[in-house]
This record gives C-alpha cells, sequence and structure tokens, in this order.
C-alpha cells in the first residue's frame, strides 16, 4: 500500500516537473511569435501622450522592452 501511495507521488512530481518545462517553452516561443508590445503600439502611446516620437525614441523603448525578455 505504501509503495503505491510512494510511486504516485513519485509519478505527480515528475510530472509537474515535465509539465512546467514543456509550459514554459510553449509560452516563450508564443511570445517570440507573437510580442505583447510592437513599434505601433509605443508610437500610438506616445502620440496618446502628447509626444511625436522619432524613431531613434522608439527603437530606444524597444531594446529596453526586449531586455527585460
Amino acid at each position: 500500500m505504501w509503495m503505491n501511495i510512494l510511486w504516485f507521488v513519485i509519478g505527480l512530481l515528475i510530472g509537474a516537473v515535465i509539465g512546467f518545462f514543456v509550459c514554459r517553452k510553449v509560452m516563450t516561443s508564443y511570445l517570440k511569435k507573437n510580442p505583447p508590445i510592437n513599434e505601433e503600439m509605443i508610437k500610438a502611446l506616445m502620440l496618446q501622450m502628447g509626444r511625436k516620437p522619432n524613431q531613434k525614441q522608439i527603437n530606444q523603448i524597444m531594446k529596453q522592452m526586449n531586455k527585460f525578455n
């Protein structure tokens, strides 16, 4: 009886670890294909704040965003 419980707990832990790494891999590939923010969004946000951004400013913001990924 104790062996069955032990095998169940071991299987559950192994499944959780494998599931975590698979989920992390899927999410990182999804975020690379579909980034949460792009240059057009940054430009629109800056225009809404009343600033006219140039390409250098947009590139700086994109570098900062990519640094955290």
